[in-house]
């Protein structure tokens, strides 16, 4: 490690100005940027801690019947939280990392991050959630740029989530054994004028929506729909863990699982 200040702001006027510091870099709950220190793959001279600030955090239902997330609320939040209301996006939440990531990370965070194998960037596409920062709202199809890779400006903090509710949904995860990220995730997502089917894990592109499976999914919500569909191992990430092809079947057979499953 090296020595940087710390930040540690009350509220999210007190966040956003602190960021305007040279150098400065948000801190949700560290399970990524932590390590990344630790490497010297980061060096920002100011953290900005987000941990203390009581209006990022918590779960709600809004007027408008979607489901508002505080940035700051952990995934173990999420997982009893959000159960009642999107019991899909807290079952996603339940099997993110160990006890350990689960009780630290935080869904702001990981949206932030995008990391190509997270599963609430899949969450947040397959719901068509809304991000919202400290100075705008960003919809989800606009939101998810490649990977690592968002819409985010500098200083920006992403303060609340907000997750229309379908009438079924599901997360299938082919696990990373040692690392519990998803070598492949997929989540369908049901709503009166269709279906959303997003993908993570596998493209190296980041984060994306399977719009063939949506089409199929959309005229008849079962796993047989899918038949027949499948996609280019050219455009997926292809290392030691499994290749671009391997991958590309795999999408295919956690699309399966989740219809299944939400069904």
């Amino acid at each position: 490690m090296y020595n940087f200040d710390v930040e540690r702001p009350a509220s999210v006027a007190d966040a956003a100005a602190a960021m305007g510091r040279e150098d400065a870099q948000a801190l949700g709950g560290g399970q990524t940027l932590i390590p990344t220190l630790k490497q010297r793959l980061a060096s920002p001279s100011v953290l900005v801690s987000l941990g203390g600030i009581a209006e990022m955090k918590g779960v709600c239902m809004t007027d408008d019947g979607r489901l508002a997330i505080g940035g700051a609320t952990t995934h173990a939040t999420v997982t009893t939280k959000a159960a009642g209301h999107y019991p899909g996006l807290a079952a996603l939440a339940s099997h993110i990392g160990d006890p350990a990531v689960r009780n630290r990370g935080t869904i702001g965070g990981s949206l932030a991050n995008n990391d190509p194998s997270a599963c609430y960037p899949a969450a947040a596409l397959g719901s068509g959630a809304t991000i919202i920062t400290n100075s705008r709202e960003i919809a989800a199809d606009d939101y998810f740029q490649g990977m690592f890779t968002t819409a985010l400006d500098e200083g920006e903090i992403i303060t609340e989530v907000r997750f229309p509710i379908p009438s079924a949904s599901n997360y299938q995860k082919f696990v990373q054994p040692a690392s519990r990220f998803a070598l492949v995730g997929v989540f369908v997502a049901k709503f009166a004028d269709g279906v959303r089917v997003a993908v993570t894990g596998a493209s190296n592109d980041g984060v994306f929506r399977w719009s063939e499976a949506e089409a199929a999914l959309s005229a008849d919500f079962s796993a047989g729909a899918i038949d027949g569909l499948s996609l280019s191992g050219g455009d997926m990430i292809s290392d030691l863990h499994g290749t671009g092809d391997y991958r590309a079947h795999l999408v295919g057979v956690m699309t399966k699982r989740a219809v299944s499953a939400a069904s």
